[in-house]
């Protein structure tokens, strides 16, 4: 029997070629989970990266366009304060543009002289909102949108909060007067930019995210 065995060969037992290819299967499902989950995070992480930088820049846009309004608003306001106000209207453009300092308690251009505190409120309430719409911006027209409202908004909101006759009462300074409108000031014009080109955006269907929906 042993002279039998020795000449034939013993066989492979059913068992070890059962754990031999179980083995090779596991290998095999390992080195393919692991590409898989390389693969995968290398999408996300390419994800991850192809969005937030974009994010990053149209917050950047929407933060410096604002600023820059603000700015502008501010420093013309200082300005015709110190060497306009109480003075006669200076003519820029005959008689169809004037800067006249006045002190407007109401809304932009003069309307709602009433509703001070209200309108106070409403700016204050319009900044908390595109700051925390800037978080789901991905839209580099919306930034610009957007930051024209918030430099505009928080230009109307210092006078109404520094000058007199109080916190949240006080007057905003007005200059610009065009013949046959009302006076207003460049915060006031980047309000109505910023509006503008957000209608214009929601005609044309292009959401804050970067989306384009038809209707």
């Amino acid at each position: 029997m042993a002279e039998a065995e020795r000449i034939i060969g013993t066989p492979d037992t059913p068992d070890d070629d059962h754990q031999q290819t179980a083995a090779a299967g596991a290998a095999a499902g390992a080195a393919t989970a692991g590409a898989s989950g390389e693969a995968g995070a290398d999408g996300a992480t390419g994800r991850q990266a192809a969005h937030k930088p974009g994010r990053g820049r149209r917050i950047a846009v929407l933060f410096s366009v604002a600023a820059f309004a603000y700015a502008l608003d501010l420093i013309s306001k200082m300005l015709v304060v110190a060497r306009l106000e109480g003075r006669a209207p200076i003519r820029v453009v005959g008689d169809l543009l004037e800067l006249h300092v006045i002190r407007n308690p109401g809304a932009a251009f003069s309307f709602g002289a009433a509703f001070t505190v209200i309108f106070s409120l409403i700016a204050a309430i319009v900044i908390v909102v595109i700051i925390r719409l800037a978080r789901k911006l991905y839209s580099f027209p919306w930034a610009i949108a957007l930051g024209l409202l918030l430099g505009g908004a928080l230009g109307n909101l210092t006078d109404r909060i520094f000058r007199a006759p109080g916190v949240f009462e006080g007057a905003v300074v007005d200059f610009i007067a065009p013949k046959g409108f009302a006076v207003f000031n460049l915060a006031d014009s980047a309000i109505v930019c910023g509006g503008i080109l957000i209608v214009v955006l929601s005609f044309y269907g292009l959401d804050p995210d970067g989306t384009v929906h038809k209707d």
